[in-house]
């Protein structure tokens, strides 16, 4: 019988793929915007919602970003 062992945590990419979750998350709130003018009240309430919960998603991403250009800068390893 083989065990599996779960690969090492690499993070060395980290903060280009959360920098393109942010990308992609800034250009679904501009689509999103570009859409109001065609919403009923309705639809444009819950889009005003959503683009406000992803700000907030943005902004923990940034502080994700941050930490981990902090950990990368003190050493801190690629693989766990």
């Amino acid at each position: 019988m083989s065990w599996n062992t779960p690969k090492p945590d690499d993070r060395s990419d980290n903060v280009r793929k959360i920098q393109d979750t942010v990308t992609n998350t800034i250009g679904n709130m501009e689509a999103a915007e570009e859409s109001l003018p065609f919403s009923d009240g309705r639809q444009r309430e819950a889009i005003k919602q959503k683009n406000a919960r992803r700000e907030e998603s943005i902004e923990g991403l940034r502080k994700e970003i941050i930490d981990e250009s902090n950990a990368k800068k003190n050493g801190y390893s690629d693989n766990f």
